[in-house]
């Protein structure tokens, strides 16, 4: 059995138990950071104000910006609509319909492909998921506001338009293929 220790109480005193000298402390506090931040040396604040839109954040590179549709040479989207990327969103913004190709070597094409940026959490998986490397997170473009729900659903024609920045590797998952085939097979 373990040792209970009785501690003393402790008594403090009528301006400890105020409590206005930590609130007057506190303050002091945040009005010395207010003033540093306001009146300070540029290089030296803690908060940088951006003036956009004359002035924007540089992105890392890392950064994945919007999805974008990738084309074939034909112009036709890579898409095979597999529905893998739906499948793998754990947001469930995905919504593809499929329609059956007039190319003979394709089966399926997507009639409809559309994005709910609202619901979208960015988190790649649609990217990771899908096998035709046809839907990448590269093009660097942060979401853009809306006036309406309506707007922030993104069709197959927008996202076949966005293009990606220049010199961009396959993203994520897709870099594990070659002409569809895994490498080292």
């Amino acid at each position: 059995m373990g040792v209970v220790r009785v501690r003393d109480r402790v008594e403090y005193s009528l301006y400890e138990r105020s409590f206005v000298p930590e609130i007057l402390r506190g303050l002091a506090i945040t009005l010395g950071h207010f003033f540093s931040n306001a009146f300070g040396n540029k290089e030296t604040r803690n908060l940088q104000t951006v003036r956009y839109p004359e002035e924007q954040r540089v992105y890392p590179a890392r950064y994945r910006g919007q999805h974008r549709l990738l084309q074939r040479e034909d112009g036709s989207s890579r898409c095979v609509a597999c529905y893998m990327c739906s499948t793998a969103c754990p947001a469930y913004c995905i919504h593809i319909v499929a329609a059956e190709s007039p190319d003979n070597r394709i089966e399926k094409y997507p009639a409809a492909f559309e994005i709910d940026l609202l619901r979208c959490i960015y988190c790649g998986l649609c990217v990771e998921a899908c096998p035709e490397d046809a839907i990448r997170m590269d093009t660097g473009v942060h979401t853009p506001p809306f006036f309406t729900r309506d707007d922030a659903v993104v069709g197959r024609i927008d996202l076949l338009s966005l293009m990606g920045r220049a010199g961009t590797a396959p993203a994520y998952g897709a870099q594990n293929y070659r002409e569809g085939k895994p490498r080292g097979a």
